[in-house]
């Protein structure tokens, strides 16, 4: 029997309660159900993955480009969906609640708000501001009465790789706002990921595993709570797909030696039809 929405919120709160783990980026419909078929427990859509499908780069989709994406996967799968929200689409913290509630409609599970300047993406907001973008965004899901989880992220550190005192600063001041996961992408080192864990405890971590590096296990030994991939999945796709063209171009057919048969595509999707 299909999970209701409420079914699929409380699902995915209760994962961030128990050990670490794994929630892939799914770009497209078709990447969700086998991510699903796969046996992952739970999806995060991927603002770059879904961008480059869509033939765009990263944060060049509007607002509704996303709330009719998220949509999509959320009603093609029977996991909980955390929306890749970028910065909420909005400046001021009004913006940003009333595009939560939007988001919220979708029926995802959870959603993240960063705190990179919509105006100028080179740059990120001050702690103060900030900070009140995510208490917007957490009185907006309070008022609708969903559980949807809040997950607060900064990009601190892929400006400033160095900053990690400015990041966990960040990070404390989201949680005390509201928000119920908190992550920096680029953060790699194990005392730096450790260090995270102690500032956040008892709120989870989401570490986002951008290019190869410490495994599962070692995130999960270190305190890490989950562990997302960003646009990797679909980069490794693009990889493939991109390999395979420029042999053909140079004109052999060897690049598709390794493309999986159309039946084995055909009976895992017919399960969803």
């Amino acid at each position: 029997m299909p999970r209701t929405v409420a079914d699929k919120r409380s699902m995915f709160r209760a994962l961030h309660e128990k050990a670490c783990f794994v929630i892939p980026n799914p770009w497209d419909i078709g990447s969700a159900r086998m991510l699903q078929h796969l046996g992952f427990s739970a999806l995060a859509s991927s603002s770059a993955g879904f961008a480059w499908a869509m033939g765009r780069p990263d944060y060049a989709v509007t607002r509704d480009d996303v709330l009719r994406h998220l949509r999509s996967l959320c009603e093609a799968v029977d996991v909980p969906i955390n929306a890749d929200y970028e910065a909420g689409f909005a400046k001021e913290p009004e913006g940003v609640a009333a595009n939560v509630t939007l988001a919220i409609d979708t029926g995802v599970a959870g959603l993240s708000v960063e705190d990179r300047n919509v105006d100028a993406l080179t740059e990120l907001y001050d702690l103060s501001f900030a900070t009140q973008r995510i208490r917007a965004a957490r009185a907006a899901i309070d008022k609708s009465g969903h559980d949807v989880m809040l997950v607060a992220r900064t990009e601190t550190l892929l400006i400033d790789p160095k900053a990690l005192t400015r990041a966990i600063d960040k990070l404390v001041a989201f949680a005390e706002a509201g928000a119920d996961c908190l992550f920096a992408p680029g953060v790699r080192d194990k005392a730096d990921i450790k260090a995270m864990v102690r500032a956040l405890a008892p709120k989870p971590l989401n570490v986002v595993a951008i290019r190869p590096g410490l495994d599962f296990a070692e995130l999960a030994d270190l305190g890490v709570r989950r562990v997302s991939l960003g646009g990797s999945l679909a980069r490794v796709a693009w990889t493939a797909m991109l390999t395979a063209a420029e042999r053909l171009k140079e004109g052999h057919l060897d690049g598709l030696d390794a493309a999986l048969a159309g039946k084995q595509l055909n009976d895992t999707f017919r399960r969803f039809v």
